[in-house]
């Protein structure tokens, strides 16, 4: 990757991604996009990483673990009351400058793996859907999984719009989302049940772990207030449960995982804006291997922004393949439209 292509990734993230969601990101996005210093630290970044999350994350866990610098009057997850985002250029340059080998040491080892919990809003009604239709107990496989908090989504209470309750109406962790638009799709009092549950990543985040625990936290974007008492609650949760994740490549390790699933349950092989961190012949390696699983044992394939951004559902029941598109998706989870 040129300076060119990652000055045009910042504006894309800007606009696309930060807009009405985070000024403080949008503003310096723009400001880094025409900065060639700037531009030519994020080329230390790991390959294959989503450059602008990755870099500004880097600043985000240093001012986190207490750097001590006037950029941090600019960060809501630091001060209660934030500086304005046109004046902060200036103070994110020299930190930048300041602190460039602990940036190039984070940004060429670290991953982006956000475990954003209110994506479940959207996996919930989807594993309803899945229950609806096999009338099975699920086998889930998370490719991604980072620390696995998406992978307890059954162990979350959920709400859309209304006082009424959906999932584990005991859990401590209560995932609010939007439903929009006309369709509504079918929630189920309580969730679905679970016979089998295991998720795969390249780096296991181990929320036990400070430095881990800090970096997951850097990757939510300062003004998220909401979304960071979720994650430390959803955090508690996983402390507290089993939870049975394995280090390595998703898609080589796919297969012998599916083997392990019981004969009874039916697979279901989830990702939330993972996929698109993968080059194009991986993506057709994992479709095919689950088709291939899908000649002996029915199998569900749930994911978004692999080939666009919405959510699909790919399934082989019976050796019969059907492709959906169920559902257009906020990011963060904060609304979604079903489609169905």
């Amino acid at each position: 990757m040129d300076i060119t292509q990652l000055s045009h990734r910042f504006k894309r993230f800007a606009v696309y991604e930060c807009h009405g969601s985070s000024d403080l990101y949008e503003f310096l996005s723009h400001k880094i996009a025409n900065d060639c210093e700037l531009l030519e630290l994020c080329l230390n970044a790991k390959a294959g990483q989503p450059v602008p999350n990755l870099f500004l994350s880097a600043v985000h866990f240093l001012l986190l673990s207490g750097k001590n610098h006037s950029l941090k009057e600019y960060y809501q997850s630091i001060v209660e009351h934030p500086q304005k985002p046109e004046e902060s250029f200036e103070h994110f340059k020299d930190f930048c400058r300041l602190y460039r080998e602990d940036i190039i040491s984070l940004i060429s080892r670290k991953l982006v793996q956000t475990n954003e919990v209110r994506r479940c809003a959207y996996l919930y009604p989807s594993f309803c859907y899945i229950d609806e239709m096999v009338k099975k107990p699920l086998a889930l496989i998370e490719i991604g999984t980072s620390a696995g908090l998406q992978l307890l989504w059954d162990q979350y209470k959920y709400s859309y719009g209304s006082d009424e309750i959906y999932g584990n109406n005991q859990s401590t962790v209560h995932i609010q989302s939007e439903i929009i638009g006309e369709k509504r799709p079918l929630l189920l009092k309580n969730s679905p049940p679970v016979a089998f549950s295991r998720g795969i990543d390249l780096h296991i985040s181990d929320l036990g772990d400070e430095e881990d625990f800090m970096w997951l936290k850097s990757l939510i974007w300062p003004e998220h207030q909401g979304r960071r008492e979720l994650f430390e609650k959803a955090a508690e949760l996983l402390n507290r449960n089993d939870s049975s994740l394995i280090e390595g490549d998703g898609i080589s390790l796919l297969t012998n995982i599916t083997e392990q699933a019981p004969d009874d349950a039916v697979i279901c092989i989830f990702h939330t804006h993972v996929a698109n961190q993968l080059e194009e012949d991986v993506k057709l390696t994992l479709i095919n291997q689950i088709k291939k699983i899908g000649k002996t044992r029915d199998v569900f394939h749930l994911y978004n922004n692999m080939w666009d951004r919405y959510l699909h559902l790919d399934f082989m029941l019976n050796g019969i393949e059907t492709q959906q598109i169920i559902a257009e998706t906020d990011g963060h989870g904060r609304w979604f439209k079903w489609l169905l």
